[in-house]
């Protein structure tokens, strides 16, 4: 013992403490010192900062009392870094609040492949209470920025903890397209957290392998199942969301409690034992619960996804094989589901144009999903009215993309992995086909079709590229080079349109597959240009594609004239020859898309002018409202 003691720390401390002329040496001071020291073991290793010339390169911030303790604050970036951007805020804030002296050394690279700057970041955090000018306290805090570029096209963005849904709730502007030249008192939005998620990560306790397709549910005492998810093959993962409070996470009632039982957990507030799991929602901080769960005797063989159509030919040939018998799963619910995202207030005029051209010509009940995640408070409080007008249903979904899946930089890529990579999760379980149209999208068909329409048991289907414009063909490049190769003679297939049947979905597990080829192909900036259509497309040997009739997706790009007589939606594809704008596009190719536009704006402005009546009668006097009810 002595001779560790010596070795490890006595040595170190009696130099540091001979260098000291106020501290007196001794062995007592020796062994209370080396006690301290070794109660406390070091998790981190601290680093000292080489001696480096601090002239030109150091931004030196002091402490605003040197009287009292100091902290020692080092910082080391790259100046124009994304890393760097982000923490500015932070150090003017500690700054602030802390009596520190802190160091920024400038760290720059000596190259860059491209302009590194390309964004500006502000952090919500206030070094100390703020009061209004009437003195009551400050409702928000704020991120302000000012001395902006007023020409450049800008978009306002929020950075939060991987746990938190956050929704813009107020902003009459278009976030997505900020151009403040054009603006008179700049812009200013409001945003509320909604959900704080609850994720985890579930295991089968006998060979640890994520229980492929087990359902899990998360509610209260009174209302047991509140939301509902499944289990991905990629780490196990689930994530539900919540609000502060108590939650019971249980298994799904079905075959996933018929067949599982939870053997134990941790995270939870309840005994690891405990077949139900408490969990007490009570800080802004992630809450990951890790969940073993075990096959009930007699069940070893049972599979949570049910008999496949193809057991006796494995899971390979279950994904890859068509079958061309039996008739398509008829649910009892006529409702046709439709799911589509946008971004930016001129998508948004295309996606309820969208919407009123598939109601003008679907008989059936029709239910839209929409992306929350993207879309204005002004499309979002326009969604109820126009409900009520047309008669239909709406739910607005999201999904918090997962920590370990690699992040997308770029808003519109971020979109483009929504709309295929989280299929299996993104809609309650009981929904078991789902259609997705793009915004920019007209429709001139029954969509019913394309419900009753036999998928020949592959997951989803979609509509080729049309390849009848001779004159695009220098623009085919799925007719060379890779994509030649690797599609071996099968169509390369557009994304603006697709069939997905849930049920089959999930059960051959296309979004672990989906998502697994993504992470591999997605840290190479070469690959994936077009993601939401070139992963399905370079996975068609693993997840068939079902081939849509051409007439199902027509664009002036790709498709000859003649053929548009018989198209049944017409999407405006861009044009790489002449650039032409998106809305220029659709009043000219889109006979009816301006009798759609004028419909849409009469109801928008005939909505206004109730509202205006509304707000003018809550204003009158007692008298004057006597005289108008009478």
């Amino acid at each position: 013992m002595e001779q560790h003691t010596l070795k490890g720390s006595v040595n170190k401390i009696l130099n540091i403490l001979k260098e000291s002329d106020s501290v007196e040496v001794s062995s007592d001071i020796i062994m209370k010192a080396s006690a301290l020291i070794s109660s406390r073991p070091q998790t981190k290793n601290r680093h000292t900062i080489p001696t480096v010339s601090t002239k030109y390169s150091v931004i030196k911030l002091p402490a605003n009392n040197e009287d009292e303790p100091v902290f020692e604050i080092n910082v080391i970036v790259d100046p124009v870094s994304r890393g760097a951007q982000k923490v500015g805020s932070i150090i003017s804030v500690l700054s602030q609040v802390l009596n520190a002296n802190i160091n920024v050394y400038l760290n720059c690279v000596d190259k860059n492949s491209d302009m590194p700057v390309k964004s500006f970041y502000r952090f919500v955090l206030e070094p100390e209470v703020i009061f209004d000018k009437s003195g009551h306290l400050s409702p928000d805090p704020i991120a302000k920025f000012s001395n902006m570029p007023t020409s450049p096209l800008l978009t306002q963005i929020l950075h939060v903890p991987d746990n938190w849904l956050v929704e813009s709730v107020a902003s009459p502007y278009d976030l997505d397209n900020i151009r403040l030249e054009d603006v008179e008192m700049g812009v200013y939005s409001r945003y509320e957290l909604e959900y704080l998620l609850l994720e985890g990560h579930c295991y089968d306790s006998v060979n640890m392998n994520p229980p492929r397709g087990l359902q899990m549910t998360l509610g209260t005492k009174s209302n047991p199942v509140v939301v509902d998810t499944i289990v991905m093959a990629n780490l196990g993962y689930f994530q539900m969301k919540a609000n502060p409070g108590a939650w019971m996470l249980r298994l799904r009632q079905g075959p996933s409690a018929d067949i599982y039982d939870i053997i134990s957990h941790e995270g939870s507030d309840r005994s690891p034992n405990s077949m139900d799991i408490k969990v007490m929602i009570s800080s802004f901080r992630s809450h990951i619960i890790k969940v073993k769960v075990a096959k009930k005797p007699g069940k070893q063989s049972a599979n949570v996804l049910g008999d496949d159509d193809a057991e006796n030919k494995g899971l390979w040939n279950s994904i890859t094989s068509s079958f061309s018998s039996g008739s398509p799963d008829k649910s009892t619910d006529e409702t046709i589901n439709i799911f589509s995202v946008a971004s930016g207030h001129l998508y948004e005029r295309f996606l309820r144009i969208m919407m009123l051209s598939v109601l003008k010509h679907t008989k059936s009940p029709v239910k839209f999903w929409f992306l929350k995640n993207y879309l204005s408070p002004t499309f979002k409080d326009f969604l109820p009215i126009m409900a009520q007008e047309y008669k239909f249903q709406y739910e607005l979904v999201e999904y918090k993309w997962p920590r370990w899946l690699h992040q997308q930089t770029e808003k519109q890529r971020t979109i483009w992995g929504y709309k295929i990579l989280f299929l299996d999760v993104l809609f309650p379980l009981d929904v078991k086909k789902i259609i997705f149209v793009d915004a920019d999208q007209v429709v001139r068909a029954d969509m019913k079709e394309l419900v009753d329409l036999d998928l020949g048991g592959a997951p989803y289907a979609y509509t080729p590229f049309c390849e009848s414009r001779k004159e695009m063909d220098g623009f085919r490049f799925w007719k060379q080079g890779y994509w030649k190769t690797h599609l071996q003679g099968r169509r390369y297939h557009i994304s603006a349109l697709y069939v997905v049947d849930l049920k089959r979905f999930r059960k051959v597990a296309a979004g672990d597959r989906l998502r697994g080829q993504y992470q591999a192909l997605s840290q190479d900036p070469n690959s994936l240009s077009n993601l939401d259509q070139d992963l399905p497309n370079n996975m068609i040997h693993q997840v068939s594609i079902k081939s849509l009739p051409q007439e199902w997706l027509w664009c002036e790009t790709w498709c000859d004239d003649i053929s548009k007589k018989s198209a049944k939606t017409i999407d405006l594809c861009n044009n790489p020859l002449t650039k032409e704008a998106k809305l220029t596009a659709a009043m000219r190719i889109v006979g009816e898309w301006k009798d759609y536009d004028n419909e849409i704006k009469n109801l928008q402005i005939k909505q206004s002018e109730h509202e205006d009546k509304i707000f003018n009668y809550e204003t009158l006097s007692k008298e004057s409202k006597t005289h108008i009810e009478l």
